[in-house]
């Protein structure tokens, strides 16, 4: 029971107030679209957040991510992943190899925003995780709450900087244990019940 307090606290912390959602219903599919941190790398098979979420939830949550994978490429991809599955929702956590790769901020954000618009344009809501930036206060870049704010877009900004904070929850520099995993799972639970979507 205290181990779930303490999740359910650690996931509270996270979510940021947002713009309100349209209940999901019982069979919606969710698609969990972005790069290792989406796809799980660091975690053993079927632990990564999208399979711990699809468990929390009851939910359909398909595993669209592609490690490595830039922005630019992740616009690219979209619209196929969109007209596959066809989901009532997208989580968006992408952008970690643009800072990687030192691409710079301006087309980040305009890629960010150009998804959000795909996703929209397709039927489907979104909520957006902002991710770390290089920095040694791993502070996420501006552009996340410039894009969340002129889109309206529920964000989570503290999650993945406090789970990377600490090895703990980290399988290497970058990525994620299961452990941490099933946090960030929680942290997108907590995000998709304070905008409504749950």
């Amino acid at each position: 029971m205290a181990a779930a307090a303490l999740l359910l606290a650690f996931a509270l912390a996270g979510c940021s107030s947002g713009p309100e959602l349209t209940p999901l219903g019982a069979d919606a599919r969710v698609v969990a679209f972005g790069d290792s941190l989406t796809f799980g790398t660091g975690a053993p098979a079927r632990q990564g957040y999208p399979e711990v979420l699809a468990e929390l939830t009851g939910l359909t949550v398909i595993n669209a991510g592609v490690p490595g994978e830039t922005t630019t490429a992740g616009r690219q991809r979209l619209p196929g992943v969109l007209a596959e599955h066809s989901p009532a929702l997208v989580i968006l956590i992408h952008g970690g190899n643009d800072t990687l790769r030192r691409q710079p901020p301006e087309t980040t954000r305009d890629n960010l925003a150009a998804m959000i618009g795909t996703i929209r344009a397709s039927g489907a809501q979104v909520v957006m995780l902002a991710v770390p930036g290089a920095s040694l206060t791993l502070a996420p870049p501006a552009y996340y709450a410039e894009v969340a704010d002129a889109e309206a877009v529920p964000m989570d900004d503290g999650t993945l900087r406090r789970l990377m904070r600490s090895s703990e929850y980290k399988s290497d520099q970058v990525h994620f244990n299961a452990r941490g995993y099933r946090l960030l799972a929680e942290a997108v639970r907590e995000l998709l019940l304070a905008s409504g979507a749950l």
